[in-house]
Parts: C-alpha cells; structure tokens; sequence
C-alpha cells in the first residue's frame, strides 16, 4: 500500500492491469474523471476510458512508479500535475489565439467543475481578446466574467445543475483546419491552482477520431444547449437561468443509455 506522496494530494483515478496473453503480457489501463466509488457513481455525471494503447499503458505505469518512488518519470501522452499539466493547458490556449489572430478556426470548450487559476484565466482573456470562440461549461466557481466588453466578448459561461452533479472534465482546443489542429483531453483536475500545484492530477487525450466525436456530442454539445438545468454567467457575476423549460443534456443521456 502506498500513500502517495507528502504534501500533494493523490486525486488522479487510475487503474493498471498486467495479464499474461498467449505467452505475453499485456497492460490495460482504465482512467476516470471520477472516483471508484459505487455511491458517487450513481449520483455523479462522470467519464471513464478503458483502453489497451500502449502509450498509455506505459504512462500509468509510469505514475504508479512515481508515486512509489517519489521520483518524477518521463510521460508518453498524459500530462500530469504538478508537473506539466498547468504550462500544456497554457501552450494550448496560446495556440487557439495565435490561430484566432491569423484568422484561422480557433475554439475552446472546456468542461470543469471550477475555474479559479489566474494564469488559465489570463490565457483565456488573451485567446478571448484575439477572438477566439470559447465556452466554459463550469459547474461551480468561476472567477472568470464573460461578456466584458473588450476583454472576454468572445467567452460564455454557464453552469448545469440537474439531477446528477457534473463532474465529467473534458477539454476540448481548435487552432486550424486540419484533423491534427484540435486535441481533446479528459481529466481528473478542475482548472484551479490547488490542483494544478498541489495535487497529483492527470489529463489524457483521446487520440481516436470516432470516439473523439462521441465525446464531444454526448458531454460537450448537449450542455451547451441545455436550457432548462442551465445558468448563464453575465458580466457582472449574476446568474440567470437559460429558461424555464426546454431541452436537458442530462435527461437526453439518461434516455440514450436507459
């Protein structure tokens, strides 16, 4: 048993199997934004991804072994806090502005439960100023004002608060035309800087296309047009309720996987 290590908090969700396969072995790993929790399962909107690359496979081995051994280990695909995760999120935000200022397709959907890191908010701003299309999906604190003018015109916020509680963090960035222009990550980390630098976190990217596009269309798309969960966030930190009846991203899932 081991603890993990003194001063950071253990919040990543992982799981690493070694099976012995027709005379070899082979690792698969599953990977959550939620807990292994059969309580909090049933009462949370989560995402978890089983898979047997082996570039993921090798990194969650990797954390294993940094956790034991308190070192820090070279990672394949996963970005981890506090380590890399912050400055990836950074570069990544930096790259949808640069696109945006160059007139190229430039947008971000980010999924949280809280937003309060300064410098990811910072980031945002710029991408915002340069006319980036962003939305924030983000259940809890959000420090974050959208629809100032001048500053965060292009940036809408908005919180969903139905039957289950959303927990799923899924990070979607755009910065051009082509397939190898956007990437999306899931995550265990909500944007602020206590997991960002004093927790063990981690993010991965979903690198096929197909189910890439399952997760944008059942955990991004429907909560950006939700209306009867939703809040949207104004400019001057109120928030008001999208509408009083219509459409519900978590009613539309439950009727998808009754």
């Amino acid at each position: 048993m081991v603890y993990g290590v003194v001063g950071l908090k253990t919040h990543a969700k992982l799981m690493l199997v070694t099976r012995r396969e027709h005379g070899r072995l082979r690792r698969y790993v599953h990977l959550s934004t939620g807990n292994y929790n059969p309580k909090t399962a049933r009462l949370y909107t989560d995402l978890g991804y089983l898979s047997a690359d082996p570039d993921l496979t090798a990194d969650a081995d990797a954390v294993f072994q940094q956790l034991a051994s308190q070192g820090r280990m070279r990672m394949r695909r996963m970005l981890t806090a506090p380590f890399v995760l912050h400055r990836t999120l950074i570069r990544h935000i930096a790259q949808v502005a640069e696109a945006a200022r160059a007139g190229r397709p430039a947008r971000i959907v980010a999924k949280v439960n809280a937003l309060t890191d300064p410098g990811l908010i910072a980031a945002l701003m710029d991408a915002g100023r340069a006319g980036a299309k962003i939305d924030l999906v983000v259940r809890g604190a959000c420090m974050l004002p959208p629809g100032v003018p001048g500053h965060t015109d292009t940036i809408r916020v908005r919180s969903v608060v139905g039957r289950f509680l959303e927990h799923t963090r899924v990070l979607y960035f755009r910065w051009g035309e082509s397939d190898d222009d956007e990437i999306l990550y899931l995550s265990s980390a909500d944007w602020m800087s206590r997991n960002m630098f004093r927790r063990i976190e981690l993010a991965w990217p979903v690198r096929d296309a197909a189910l890439r596009q399952r997760i944008v269309d059942e955990a991004l798309v429907p909560y950006l047009h939700d209306e009867l969960d939703a809040w949207t966030l104004d400019a001057d930190g109120e928030y008001r309720r999208a509408a009083e009846a219509g459409l519900s991203a978590q009613q539309a899932l439950m009727r998808r996987y009754r």
